[in-house]
């Protein structure tokens, strides 16, 4: 096949590039908006709360060298999945989670991502994390893209206070 994209929202699309720029068949990881129903979104005006929008990753990947799956199973690594009202303190609609599908083979293994994780005894709650048809996707302004390497301190620093590294790192024992 060729190349694919994935989309996910995992809360705050700073700490969700990281986690999948390291791997080989991943091609480029893009901060932005999608899942409403404003043309351009800014930063500001997703922060509203009030477009639909969620911060979320568009994964251009090569699936002969990462496959789909093996993306679902990353990003259910970097997020509380049973967290309905965004991703640590980061609250509200824009950061909520969800999976945003390209084709119906997308969804189906989105699907069975989901109750796998549901059946896994993983968290005592139920998981949350939508899986919806993708909307078109808006990259984010520059200053979003690649912030874990143009802004290493600020990054870490709120990689950390915002609780999302010890949430991974109880719940997966790792920390990416």
């Amino acid at each position: 096949m060729a190349n694919q994209k994935a989309i996910f929202a995992g809360g705050c699309f700073w700490c969700m590039v990281k986690p999948f720029d390291r791997y080989d068949g991943v091609i480029s990881v893009v901060s932005g908006y999608t899942g409403g129903d404003v043309e351009n979104p800014s930063y500001e005006l997703v922060c509203t709360n009030t477009t639909g929008h969620r911060e979320a990753v568009e994964i251009t990947f090569d699936d002969e060298v990462i496959t789909y799956e093996e993306l679902l199973s990353i990003f259910w690594r970097q997020i509380d999945p049973t967290d309905s009202g965004g991703q640590f303190f980061d609250r509200g609609e824009s950061y909520q989670t969800a999976i945003f599908t390209n084709s119906p083979e997308q969804y189906e293994k989105a699907l069975h991502s989901k109750i796998e994780l549901e059946t896994s005894g993983k968290f005592s709650k139920s998981i949350q994390t939508e899986i919806l048809p993708a909307k078109p996707f808006y990259p984010a302004e520059e200053g979003h893209q690649d912030y874990y390497l143009k802004n290493p301190s600020h990054y870490n620093h709120y990689a950390i206070g915002s609780g999302r590294e010890s949430f991974k790192i109880n719940h997966w024992g790792e920390d990416e």
